[in-house]
């Protein structure tokens, strides 16, 4: 029998948890609880100045909100910051001078200098507008910065502030060409001479144009941006030119809309959402004002090699012509500058990501030279590489000419690096492996680079030191789990923030050097947590049916697995790890795992064809197919399972939220005689209905590659199910719609099947927020492996 049902949420408070409770047996409603419950873990840690204080945010009485505090290394004491101790320090993010003794920072819009040695902070300029992108001159003699795009200069000796330049949104006024006829000047002088107010006006006007123009000679430069959207400008260090990046909306705005039908007014409100994949894209231009010559130039891409390459899938559809191919726009990247302001490196994507460039910009004339064109026939991402919008690692070495940057070149992201000074850019790798590193920062002397990186096991990641010419890695972390870093700014001392599959974040602080006993600095974890024996899950690897080695965390019930029901778990978001050795963002799920196991499951967590943290070939390995290699893990897991641990075959359960939802119905729809059962949560049902920027990646475009959607897409399989479905969808997702799950539901309808239910949630987005949504949402799912697996 089919049934929908309606779940209305409301708000829980947070339930307060005394030190003294102990966490007995498990039940969904303990676990879906205010994560509050298990206790805060510190975050965003940063150190001062001085070396001598760690910073971090935390909230160990359970406030509220989280607040600032400090650790001291010299008496070890951690207290918390209040707002006026905290506006005595500078900002988190800043720039130096060359000899680290002042620093530049952006605190409320307004821009401030800070002397490290003294710590004074001094005020420079306050302003009613938002204040950013501030720096030194390369001769550090003065400051630049830039308010709504437009870039000014401050001189501490005069104390004076110069606009360099003004931004128009209009276009560029024309001269005035047009000649009067014999007759329109007979009648133009005949009312000068006889209405005197027309007369002085006009010569009013003409002086005021004079003047206007003079001024305008030896004043600010204007650059027209014939109503085109600068989204920012930058300033080369040697004060000579500005390099700005335009934004070209779409011409149709075809944003969707999603109602919320549960509002304080009573009313139906619509939310404003995005648009569906394959829609008129937004792209971008670079622009170079000479602020010497005043003379303004958009850099041509005509020539960049590779841009009309057409690509591979379009030999599926023979009858397309080469000229039906429409030229690729591209997209920049803050432009980078060397130091001394000789060398400006430009990021560029295509707009079809499947191109990154990498390019030396000449401002002078506005031309671009190639530095390095990485292509993927897929798309291009990857740690420190990035997507088309986002950002990527890259900087210049001491000598200010050799340029480093991470490319998944030969299969794994790793560090590379080029001379720009040769006439011939040959590039250099320094890291090689099958591994992938991540978070690279250069020693403050530029000697050295510092970077996450797992090369002994995916799921592992140390803290890696390493020259920049290249040579040996040094190990200085030796843990078995995961971790973040931060170095001191003297970089004596190494911040961590650590955790295990079973043990949420925690600070510690080490001496810089290799294997170094961390000492552990907060101390975060509830007692109630911790009174449960948390598993540890196994950290397993079988053989997919390509044979590629799939890993994965298996949850055994005790007593073994022979013969008893089991349950696959997919991750969310498709480019995500989680078979990995720390604490998961799926922690809800990792305590439902051990609720499940508890009562008899064995739960397998996969790092299917897509995850993150296996190289290119992995991430890559569903490209114009999800649902293909992405779904034959999970089906190989299954069996894996039977094979190796006696699981019962005729009662396997699958489940997951996104892109783990989407598996679930595909799984549910096309591997019936695997799948008995199944929990699709926020799930994507028609991949045409999704968004440009994640789906254009992986599938193209529906009108460019319809092969690739109608493969992909559970809808069109709906046919198959023949197993157990729950269905469960936020009605406000703005991420993914609503409006997937109504448009499944019609087509199960229609194809009269009877075993699936679906449970909607008012005033739940993509991510769930209120504990009763969670409880419920998890006690349907708990249910439905109960009543259906367990026989």
């Amino acid at each position: 029998m089919r049934k929908i049902y309606l779940s209305f949420c409301c708000i829980i408070f947070s339930v307060s948890v005394t030190l003294s409770q102990e966490l007995d047996e498990l039940s969904v409603k303990k676990i879906m609880r205010d994560p509050a419950w298990i206790g805060h873990s510190p975050d965003n840690f940063y150190w001062g100045e001085k070396s001598n204080k760690l910073f971090f945010t935390w909230n160990p009485d359970s406030n509220p909100s989280d607040s600032l505090y400090s650790y001291d290394l010299e008496s070890g004491e951690t207290k918390s910051i209040n707002y006026k101790l905290e506006m005595s320090y500078p900002e988190r993010n800043g720039v130096y001078n060359k000899a680290r003794t002042e620093k530049l920072f952006i605190r409320d819009g307004n821009l401030y200098l800070a002397d490290i040695n003294s710590g004074k902070i001094e005020t420079l300029i306050e302003s009613s507008e938002r204040i950013s992108n501030a720096g030194f001159f390369s001769n550090e003699e003065k400051v630049h910065y830039t308010i709504a795009n437009n870039i000014f200069s401050w001189d501490p000796r005069s104390g004076k502030t110069r606009q360099l330049v003004e931004f128009s949104s209009e276009s560029e006024p024309k001269e005035k060409s047009a000649k009067k006829s014999e007759k329109e000047k007979w009648l133009n002088n005949q009312q000068i001479e006889l209405i005197s107010v027309l007369k002085e006006r006009k010569e009013k006007k003409e002086k005021s144009e004079a003047y206007n123009e003079s001024i305008k000679r030896a004043g600010i430069p204007t650059v027209y941006l014939d109503g085109k959207r600068l989204i920012e400008s930058s300033f080369s260090p040697d004060g000579e030119h500005i390099i700005y990046r335009l934004y070209i909306s779409p011409k149709d705005n075809d944003n969707t809309i999603v109602p919320d039908y549960v509002t304080e007014s009573g009313n139906t409100e619509d939310l404003r959402a995005r648009s569906k994949v394959g829609g008129e894209q937004a792209y971008m231009e670079l622009g170079v004002f000479n602020l010497k010559t005043r003379e303004n130039k958009i850099v041509s891409i005509d020539e960049v090699d590779g841009l009309k390459q057409i690509p591979e899938f379009w030999s599926d559809y023979p009858e397309r012509k080469e000229e039906d191919y429409e030229t690729r726009k591209m997209i920049f990247q803050s432009p980078l500058f060397s130091e001394d302001g000789k060398y400006t490196v430009i990021d560029a994507r295509a707009t079809d990501n499947k191109d990154r460039w990498l390019f030396l910009l000449n401002p002078e004339s506005g031309e671009l030279e190639l530095i390095d064109r990485q292509r993927e026939e897929a798309w291009i991402a990857g740690p420190g590489v990035g997507y088309a919008w986002g950002g990527s690692t890259k900087g210049f070495l001491a000598d200010n000419r050799t340029l480093y940057y991470q490319s998944e070149e030969t299969g794994y992201s790793h560090l590379y690096f080029v001379d720009l000074s040769k006439t011939k850019k040959k590039e250099k790798q320094l890291t090689k492996g099958d591994f992938e590193i991540y978070d690279v920062n250069l020693s403050n002397d530029k000697s050295h680079f510092y970077f996450l990186a797992n090369p002994e096991s995916p799921g592992i990641r140390n803290l890696y030191k390493m020259p920049v010419d290249g040579g040996k890695m040094e190990q200085l972390t030796s843990d078995k789990g995961g971790m973040e870093y931060a170095l001191s700014p003297d970089e004596s001392k190494i911040a961590l923030r650590k955790s295990t599959a079973n043990q949420p974040w925690e600070l510690y602080v080490m001496d810089n050097q290799a294997d170094d006993e961390a000492k552990r600095i907060t101390n975060s974890i509830s007692d109630e947590f911790q009174s449960y024996e948390w598993r540890t899950p196994e950290y397993i690897t079988f053989e997919a049916e390509d044979g590629a080695e799939v890993h994965a965390r298996l949850y055994q019930p005790e007593g073994g697995s022979n013969g008893k029901p089991a349950v696959i778990f997919v991750h969310g978001a498709g480019y995500l790890q989680n078979a990995h050795q720390w604490w998961s963002s799926y922690f809800r799920e990792y305590m439902f795992h051990n609720l499940l196991a508890d009562n008899g499951y064995s739960v397998l967590d996969i790092d299917y064809r897509g995850s993150a943290g296996y190289g290119r070939d992995w991430r890559t390995g569903i490209y114009r197919h999800m649902g293909g290699k992405d779904l034959s893990d999970q089906v190989d897991g299954a069996k894996f399972l039977v094979n190796e641990f006696g699981v019962d075959k005729d009662n396997v359960g699958i489940y997951g939220g996104s892109y783990g939802g989407f598996i679930t119905l595909m799984a549910l729809f096309n591997e019936a005689e695997t799948f008995k059962s199944g929990a699709a949560l926020r799930s994507v049902t028609d991949w045409a209905h999704y968004n440009h920027g994640y789906t254009s990646n992986i599938l193209n475009t529906p009108v460019e590659d319809p092969i690739a959607y109608e493969r992909s897409s559970p809808i069109y399989f709906a046919e198959g199910l023949e197993g157990n479905l729950l269905i469960c969808h936020g009605m406000i997702d703005t991420n993914v719609h609503f409006q997937d799950v109504v448009r499944l539901s019609q087509r199960l309808i229609e194809l009269e099947k009877e075993n699936w239910e679906m449970a909607v949630f008012p005033l739940e987005g993509h991510g769930f927020v209120e504990p009763s949504s969670w409880t419920d949402e998890y006690r349907r799912i708990f249910e439905l492996f109960e009543e259906t697996l367990k026989e």
